[in-house]
């Protein structure tokens, strides 16, 4: 159980850091002059819904997690690590392919504001995390208040951390390089998956 809340603990805290949920909002307001408070809050509702949507998808998974687990004898124990591991392999194979997480296209902010807003929360809605369903997979096997735990933990994160790596971006406190760290993102997800799956033969 343990290995399942650290995994998704640094998933979140990866997917919050990462410029790809956050760095096209802070490009248009840039560009159109939008305040702080402007560019904080599209922050908020885009990543409330990249947020929402990864989150139902787990839901779905950790009910077929707990159907599995009350059926298979050996599903908590084998299967479901042996999931995290190849998951976590193909992650490391594709940053080694050079099919890295880039930016997404910056929307060109030749709309209406609102209609600008509306694009990005879709585009983030229709963008969940598929890397940290598996912990929800592995969570269902667990019960139904591990799968409640890394749903909020999931979400608060990635949604306080999106806000406050735009703010600070936005005063310019931030200064890192965004494309090594968007480079090295894919590996560091796939160790994490590897190194939860081996624990999770290990650790109930």
């Amino acid at each position: 159980m343990y290995s399942i809340f650290i995994g998704s603990l640094l998933l979140s805290l990866l997917h919050a850091v990462i410029p790809s949920h956050w760095l096209p909002v802070l490009a248009i307001g840039k560009k159109d002059n939008w305040t702080l408070q402007e560019v904080t809050s599209v922050t908020f509702i885009s990543g409330l819904a990249h947020a929402l949507s990864t989150i139902a998808i787990g839901i779905v998974l950790s009910m077929l997690g707990m159907q599995l687990a009350s059926k298979v004898q050996y599903f908590t124990h084998f299967v479901t690590p042996i999931i995290l591991l190849l998951l976590g392999i193909f992650f490391i194979y594709q940053h080694h392919r050079h099919k890295h997480f880039h930016l997404h296209k910056t929307p060109k902010p030749t709309l209406a504001k609102t209609k600008i807003i509306f694009a990005l929360t879709v585009a983030m809605f229709l963008s969940p995390c598929m890397e940290i369903e598996a912990y929800f997979l592995l969570a269902g096997t667990k019960g139904i208040w591990v799968v409640v735990g890394i749903s909020l933990m999931y979400l608060s994160i990635t949604v306080s951390g999106m806000v406050l790596w735009v703010r600070l971006a936005y005063k310019g406190v931030l200064k890192l390089n965004w494309h090594t760290l968007e480079h090295k993102s894919g590996i560091i997800t796939g160790w994490t998956l590897v190194t939860t799956g081996i624990l999770s033969f290990f650790i109930s």
